[in-house]
């Protein structure tokens, strides 16, 4: 027999009888993905990029960031992510090199902290182990205080030496030579 439908039916008896392939289901989640970037303003370049965030929740979950840094976050009342936050720390928890550009006050200090302070994992009495360089003492006395809020209850000792003569005399006379 012959069975007549509308095109509008035959588009659903089509969708019922196929099964969603791999290729689409990766194609529905970069557009979503893409969809998430535009409504953020995030414009990122490069390849196998990784998926932003949407909240500080999931880096605990998939990037297993230290619970007393994600309590430090909370605390100092970061809720949601800026969007340079959404993207920065992803793509530098894998690892991966990063330039990135926003505005005074968009988040950028704590966007590059949290990765650094979890690629460190734990403390270790080995001496300087990161070293962050600013172009100015206001800069540096920032990042320094978001740091030492974010570390807090870690164990990592967060330093600012913004004066040759006073390292040594923090670090004893030796420490350019040990360190």
């Amino acid at each position: 027999g012959i069975k007549w439908m509308s095109s509008t039916e035959a588009k659903l008896e089509d969708a019922k009888d196929k099964k969603p392939t791999a290729e689409k289901l990766e194609r529905l989640r970069r557009e979503k993905i893409n969809r998430f970037r535009n409504q953020h303003r995030i414009n990122v370049q490069g390849t196998d990029l990784p998926d932003p965030i949407a909240t500080f929740d999931q880096l605990q979950k998939e990037y297993k960031v230290h619970p007393k840094i994600m309590e430090n976050i909370q605390a100092a009342g970061f809720h949601v992510p800026t969007p340079i936050q959404m993207q920065a720390i992803p793509t530098m928890l894998h690892g991966r090199e990063l330039l990135a550009s926003a505005p005074t006050g968009s988040g950028k200090t704590l966007a590059f902290c949290i990765p650094l302070l979890t690629h460190l994992k734990q403390p270790r009495n080995k001496g300087f182990r990161a070293l962050i360089i600013s172009p100015t003492r206001e800069l540096a006395s920032q990042t320094h205080r978001e740091l030492v809020k974010l570390a807090e209850g870690t164990g990592f000792r967060i330093h600012m030496i913004h004066k040759a003569a006073e390292a040594a005399k923090k670090f004893g006379p030796k420490s350019s030579k040990k360190f």
